[in-house]
């Protein structure tokens, strides 16, 4: 999809996008950004995941975190928040370590299980970096979320597969474009960070067309 890296999105971009097409372009196309405590809780709870700093053995089980992952095919870069390497005879070589390793990604996130699929695509579209970048095919990934403390698994299906890539193209048409689309308000907006630079309430009220439509409807 892309030959230059000024080409690549942010593959963080795609939960923002799955959620809200009005706050991806807000955040990767016109560059605002404003935190909340939502915003501030997620960094912070981040801030480990991302350690680079910190590798653990553990067994049969090599943990690897903030590893960088890019997809030319796809058209991103990021970050995986932690990957595990678990020691299989099917796997694939990893530069410094003896034996074949299957990568397993597992995505942090603040909060409980959501309903919709945006953080599932995320985490479906750093496995399919991965798998561009290692030649393996990867099947199953995690979420970890901070409420329960404990991982949901992850089928990477190929519906959701598919999902991932419809996204992205669209995303990279719209940043191709610089085209930010209109709000859509929703009960989610009240909880988003970027409400009063998106101004979602604007849309609710009504236009002077619409005021003297509905008076020409009440004129007996």
């Amino acid at each position: 999809m892309t030959d230059t890296e000024e080409d690549l999105l942010q593959l963080s971009g795609l939960q923002h996008f799955a959620f809200c097409r009005r706050q991806w372009a807000l955040i990767h196309v016109e560059h605002q950004w404003q935190e909340n405590l939502r915003t501030v809780e997620g960094a912070l709870f981040h801030q480990r995941a991302h350690d680079e700093a910190q590798r653990e053995r553990r067994g049969d089980t090599l943990i690897l975190r903030g590893l960088p992952v890019i997809s030319h095919r796809l058209g991103i870069t990021g970050q995986c928040d932690v990957v595990e390497f678990h020691g299989a005879p099917d796997g694939v070589p990893l530069r410094g370590e003896d034996g074949l390793w299957l990568p397993y990604p597992i995505e942090y996130k603040r909060g409980a299980p959501k309903a919709h699929d945006a953080d599932r695509l995320q985490l479906c579209a750093q496995a399919m970096c991965l798998e561009e970048m290692l030649c393996c095919v990867i099947p199953e990934g995690a979420l970890y979320y901070g409420d329960p403390r404990r991982r949901t698994p992850v089928l990477f299906t190929g519906g959701l597969r598919q999902a991932v890539s419809a996204a992205l193209e669209e995303m990279h048409q719209l940043y191709r474009r610089g085209h930010t689309p209109k709000v859509r308000p929703a009960k989610s907006c009240s909880a988003c960070s970027l409400k009063e630079l998106c101004l979602p309430i604007l849309r609710r009220r009504s236009t002077v067309a619409d005021y003297l439509a509905r008076a020409m409807e009440d004129t007996p």
